[in-house]
């Protein structure tokens, strides 16, 4: 079950990502060049609108393999560094104090 509406999260931490990512990064590049909504429509008949567990994002796990794609590692070595590193935060989409998947997902 996906969750029916994006919740939106203001931190005050985000102002980080302008101070320590350069507007010519990689990652900035890519989510001003590509919408990833696009994995949502594609996806929405894979799962049930009203019963199970709430699911984790396609767009968001479909980010992460993208991330994977780049920078090849283990699923435990890309999680680690997308709870530490600001532009992997920033690519998916996250907060600067949010959490990140577990590795098993």
């Amino acid at each position: 079950m996906l969750k029916s509406q994006q919740e939106l999260n203001f931190s005050q931490y985000t102002d980080l990502y302008d101070k320590l990512i350069p507007q010519d990064h990689l990652f900035r590049k890519i989510n001003e060049l590509i919408d990833f909504s696009f994995i949502r429509d594609e996806l929405k008949d894979k799962y049930c609108p009203d019963n199970g567990r709430t699911a984790e994002d396609p767009e968001y796990l479909f980010k992460f393999l993208f991330l994977k794609c780049l920078h090849p590692m283990s699923d435990v070595d890309l999680v680690e560094r997308a709870l530490y590193d600001l532009s992997y935060k920033y690519f998916l989409g996250l907060n600067p104090e949010d959490e990140v998947i577990n590795a098993s997902t």
